[in-house]
């Protein structure tokens, strides 16, 4: 299932119009497949982003100024920080977490974070697509995809996961008409969903990141001691 949005034909810089910000300045960072920054303002987001992979670190802070200078914010306007928390690899997506964090800490507002396979659902469903039931399905390396389920949208207008991001091996993996296969995470759905959530008084996802498995690389054993 195609998808302008989150592929890697999709323009680097976009608006998205979003009147459920009211008068909250949102700022969404997510690393978690290439880097993508989102800051929204008066009713619209705009986006900045990149299909690097591996650049997180070189662009995060570039995406970050170019967000603010071409929504007009001030950084000292943000009243909120949405960080993507996964699924996704520990490398990259430790990256944009970071950044995430310290822009929130520096400005003492509030970390607000959300799944970033539910802000590509949400770029599927929010469009009325007749999808029962989308999956996004992301590249895990290691022969692995990371596979989130879900149901249509619900009261407030968020994706309705029926089955969390869990690993699947590719080689055991079935193939589904509405299966959503992205190229980045949209950073304006993330604004747009966290703008419903504060607005419906929905509560936020767990602040730890969501890597599934543990990271490639892994501290050293401690030194056996020998007596003598």
């Amino acid at each position: 299932m195609g998808g302008t949005e989150f592929s890697a034909g999709a323009p680097a810089e976009r608006t998205l119009a979003c009147p459920e910000l009211s008068g909250q300045v949102l700022l969404a960072v997510d690393t978690a497949i290439g880097t993508s920054v989102a800051v929204g303002i008066g009713g619209i987001i705009t986006e900045v982003s990149s299909d690097n992979q591996r650049g997180h670190a070189e662009m995060i802070g570039e995406l970050i100024e170019r967000a603010f200078a071409l929504s007009g914010a001030d950084p000292r306007q943000v009243t909120g920080v949405i960080v993507g928390r996964g699924p996704g690899p520990f490398t990259g997506l430790r990256i944009g977490m970071a950044a995430a964090h310290a822009f929130a800490a520096g400005r003492g507002v509030p970390l607000l974070p959300l799944q970033g396979h539910e802000a590509v659902a949400l770029a599927v469903l929010d469009h009325g697509a007749a999808a029962p039931d989308v999956r996004v399905v992301q590249d895990a390396r290691r022969r692995e995809l990371f596979v989130t389920a879900f149901s249509g949208l619900d009261w407030a207008g968020a994706p309705v996961r029926t089955r969390e991001a869990h690993l699947v091996e590719q080689a055991a993996f079935e193939p589904g008409l509405y299966d959503v296969r992205p190229d980045r995470i949209p950073a304006a759905r993330l604004v747009q969903l966290a703008a419903r959530r504060l607005a419906s008084g929905a509560a936020f996802d767990n602040p730890a990141a969501l890597y599934l498995r543990s990271p490639d690389v892994k501290p050293a054993a401690a030194i056996k001691r020998v007596s003598a």
